[in-house]
């Protein structure tokens, strides 16, 4: 599966949350297995050579990429949150 497979995967929502935003949204990609591993394979890729201690994951998706990032490097993950969330 390339890069361009991937892309293909991340939908479009436009004027969400508002007009003149477009929402990507990555669920059709976390929904299939094979573009889910190469994504967090590739992730892993680039993100060893760095030898991170621990992932860190901003709010809901980025939860999901950055526990399955920190499993396959063997490292920690902290998910962070927004103030009063």
């Amino acid at each position: 599966m390339t890069v361009d497979d991937l892309r293909a995967k991340v939908r479009d929502v436009p004027d969400f949350p508002q007009p003149g935003i477009v929402f990507k949204d990555l669920m059709p990609l976390i929904a299939d297995a094979e573009a889910f591993g190469t994504s967090i394979a590739l992730l892993a890729e680039w993100s060893a050579p760095r030898t991170p201690d621990v992932i860190p994951g901003a709010e809901a998706r980025v939860f999901i990429f950055g526990g399955a990032l920190a499993y396959r490097l063997g490292c920690g993950f902290v998910p962070a949150r927004k103030p009063g969330k």
